[in-house]
């Protein structure tokens, strides 16, 4: 009996020294729960750095190849499908109490998130943090709906359909390009309180108010929101259709199409100063012109009508010469353009090469050629408009001859072309010149010969045709003679 609790006691005795050398060989820390150093993260794509402090003991059972990571849980703090968003390099902290910075992912969006710091060597996890917002703004500026119209209508029982416009542009960055964003609505209250009416990226409106809708960042402040709408009822069968101008009124044309837009119906018809535009039968129209344009909308059990008087701030102007001038070698011809245009400034071109120095409305060309003003507007729209305009050189009609020729050649070589007189016969001498065929037919008889016989093609063969002149001065003076015509 003696020998058995001997054996007992010793066996006990062993044990009590054993056990504590077997958890030596294990190391553990104890991690404590992580102190944020934030009361909510708003992150954005200029800002999304966060820092949290935390102790763990004893430092001295950290291994060298250990690793910290922070964990982040989904928004409702469950830890189930948590995230790793940071880790430290293999032995970076090696003493307690430790500071991490991390970063949120794109798709953080909630109130209640809360994080865990993890050790590898030894593996340990803190406790859960204090809940926090967390939201990171993907899209932080203001977005239009309704197309950026201010105003909708609907008949008395129906209701109108407010949307975020979509998709986005370049002047438009709409939140709809982001899938993980919610959006919520909102009603007017008075001038800085507003009502909280439903969420989701679409609202369908039965009651009177001005309304806009927000990105759901939750407790973070944001510039992602649109501009206000005001809806009305119909009170007595059409409404107004307000129509915006996408490029503003006045718009530059420089800029390509403006857009004109309406609020949103059933059917549309556009006009443009009263008359029917054929096949414009959409929410939008788009224009280039200046105009009195109009649409009427069918809201379903009413209608509703609206205009805008457009104009194009392209610069009205004219130049005084037409496209095609004839002038003689010693000539010049004085070109002039008028224009409304702000600040204008003025290039002259001859043959495609800018001419040095003409830089005024006015211009005297003294050469053939062809030429090219510009007129820029260098205030406002910025704008500029062409002209263009030939000079040749003219063909001298009434030249200095001392005999009546008989003989022309109207081949258009510009040489002996037509019959050239003596200026004593010509224009401005009330003298009669009457030409004839050989069988005596009249072809010419004028108290006012400009030299340009023959006019017309004489059907000419390769024979020689003879023609008889009578020339008649008011003195009863005559010159008679044959003409011949050859091919």
């Amino acid at each position: 009996m003696l020998k058995f609790n001997y054996l007992n006691n010793l066996y006990f005795v062993f044990c009590f020294f054993t056990i504590p050398m077997v958890e030596s060989s294990n190391a553990q820390i104890v991690i404590g729960t992580p102190n944020l150093g934030f009361t909510q993260a708003c992150a954005s794509d200029s800002f999304n750095t966060y820092y949290a402090t935390f102790i763990f003991s004893p430092d001295s059972d950290l291994s060298a190849s250990n690793q910290f990571s922070v964990e982040l849980s989904d928004g409702d703090g469950d830890f189930s499908n948590s995230t790793i968003i940071y880790t430290t390099d293999a032995g970076e902290i090696t003493s307690s109490p430790a500071t991490l910075g991390f970063s949120l992912p794109e798709t953080t969006a909630g109130e209640n998130y809360r994080i865990k710091i993890r050790s590898t060597g030894p593996v340990a996890s803190s406790s859960r943090s204090v809940p926090f917002a967390a939201y990171y703004k993907i899209q932080d500026s203001p977005f239009t709906i309704n197309n950026l119209i201010a105003t909708g209508a609907f008949c008395s029982g129906g209701s109108y359909l407010l949307s975020i416009d979509n998709p986005g542009d370049g002047t438009n960055d709409s939140p709809l390009q982001y899938p993980n964003l919610t959006y919520q609505w909102y009603r007017e209250t008075g001038p800085t309180t507003s009502t909280f009416v439903a969420d989701g990226p679409t609202l369908t409106v039965d009651t009177e108010g001005t309304y806009f809708v927000e990105t759901n960042y939750g407790s973070c402040t944001s510039n992602s929101f649109s501009n206000r709408v005001t809806i009305t009822q119909a009170a007595s069968g059409e409404a107004n259709a307000t129509i915006i101008s996408s490029l503003g009124n006045p718009y530059c044309p420089e800029q390509g199409y403006t857009v004109l837009n309406t609020i949103s119906g059933e059917s549309y018809q556009w006009y443009k100063d009263g008359n029917l535009i054929l096949d414009a039968t959409e929410q939008n129209y788009q224009t280039i012109e200046s105009g009195v344009f109009s649409v009427q909308v069918n809201l379903g059990e009413c209608l509703a009508s609206g205009s805008i008087d457009l104009v194009s701030e392209l610069f009205d102007s004219t130049i005084d010469v037409p496209e095609f001038n004839e002038m003689l070698a010693d000539e010049s011809l004085t070109v002039n353009v008028t224009d409304t245009a702000n600040s204008p400034e003025y290039e002259w071109y001859l043959n495609g090469a800018i001419i040095s120095g003409e830089t005024e409305p006015t211009y005297i060309a003294t050469e053939s050629g062809n030429y090219k003003v510009v007129i820029s507007e260098t205030v406002g729209c910025n704008v500029s408009i062409e002209y263009e305009f030939a000079i040749e050189e003219a063909l001298d009609l009434f030249p200095e001859v001392a005999e009546i020729p008989n003989l022309i050649s109207p081949n258009g070589d510009s040489i002996n072309d037509t019959w050239i007189i003596p200026s004593e016969y010509v224009s401005g001498t009330d003298t009669e010149v009457l030409i004839m065929t050989n069988q005596g037919k009249v072809v010419l008889q004028t108290n006012n010969y400009q030299n340009n016989w023959p006019e017309n093609d004489l059907n000419l063969t390769s024979v020689n045709q003879v023609y008889y002149y009578v020339i008649t001065t008011t003195d009863n003076k005559t010159k008679k003679g044959s003409i011949t015509v050859v091919k």
